[in-house]
């Protein structure tokens, strides 16, 4: 099985919104998820390129610190060069 990144809430805050699916393609840089504490909204954004294995919260639900808001499998589903030859 393939090691998986975790993509974490910053701070104790509710989750806004979802902006993936289980079995997206996502680039690092791609927007998530975006969590809302004290009136801000704080993206999370992929920190490596995958496909999303999970997202163990949903909107409205409030998440801790370090907790996982959505997960990845690093390098899965992405288009590897071909070889020259």
């Amino acid at each position: 099985m393939s090691d998986t990144v975790p993509h974490v809430a910053p701070i104790v805050a509710s989750v806004w919104k979802i902006e993936v699916a289980v079995g997206d393609h996502v680039e690092a840089g791609s927007m998530l998820a975006v969590v809302e504490s004290m009136k801000m909204e704080i993206p999370i954004f992929a920190t490596v390129a995958g496909v999303v294995a999970s997202i163990p919260v949903e909107p409205g639900q409030i998440v801790q610190e370090g907790d996982a808001v959505v997960v990845i499998v690093p390098g899965a589903g992405v288009p590897q060069p071909r070889a020259a030859g």
